[in-house]
């Protein structure tokens, strides 16, 4: 495509320091997405998958001068907290392989938490309420509103937190391992939800180390050795 990437990474590297030591995950990798693409990102444990899935959401930052996050070509990685803080929460949806839903609240109200920090008008919440009860309706949770997430399935805990990573209509969802903590049954059924998004515009970046799973996506690539490798169209 020649069009601009709508998210990327420049040669970034990353190593976490522990007493004296450090250990380099990403060492210079180079990655493109764009607008309305599924891309899979492949890796063995310990290859820098989730790493990388965290420096392009913003969670963490490469190396001080070695590599950059851009966002419709605009740096990231030297933003102040602040500026961060509005791009995870605007732009950017997670999907995590162990869900990280508040087990006090309820399924609406996890579903809500992110749409909640950003509104912070309360004549907005109604609306906000609208709106995730039928993103939960969409997903076949329209009689579990009320109930806490050790009351769901698997795959139902699954549904409330890729709701909840859409509630603020983000460019990009950013799934790490989204069907990791699933049977396979029930992680088709996560895929399929992912893909029907995919297909009404939603661009994708999917953490796997499952060549059946990152077969779903348009794209794939593989980190070996903390570095971009393979490039492979599904």
């Amino acid at each position: 495509m020649a069009d601009q990437p709508l998210l990327q990474a420049c040669r970034v590297h990353k190593t976490y320091h522990f007493g004296a030591h450090g250990v380099e995950v990403l060492r210079g990798v180079d990655l493109a997405v764009h607008s309305g693409e599924w891309l899979a990102v492949l890796g063995s444990s310990g290859s820098g998958k989730s790493t990388l899935m965290h420096l392009l959401g913003g969670l963490d930052r490469p190396d001080a001068g070695k590599g950059e996050i851009r966002f419709r070509g605009d740096p990231i990685s030297l933003q102040p907290g602040a500026a961060l803080d509005a791009y995870r929460n605007r732009d950017i949806g997670f999907v995590f392989q162990f869900y990280h839903l508040l087990p006090e609240l309820s399924v609406l109200e996890n579903t809500l938490l992110p749409a909640f920090v950003r509104s912070a008008r309360k004549r907005d919440r109604a609306t906000l309420r609208r709106e995730a009860e039928a993103l939960l309706g969409a997903f076949g949770l329209d009689h579990r509103l009320s109930h806490r997430p050790s009351q769901l399935s698997g795959g139902e805990r699954q549904r409330v937190a890729i709701a909840r990573a859409l509630i603020n209509r983000p460019a990009v969802l950013l799934a790490d391992e989204p069907t990791g903590n699933l049977d396979a049954a029930t992680g088709a059924g996560i895929l399929d939800l992912l893909a029907e998004r995919h297909r009404q515009g939603l661009t994708v970046v999917m953490v796997t180390h499952d060549r059946e799973v990152a077969a779903r996506a348009t794209r794939q690539i593989r980190l070996v050795n903390g570095m971009s490798d393979v490039v492979e169209e599904s």
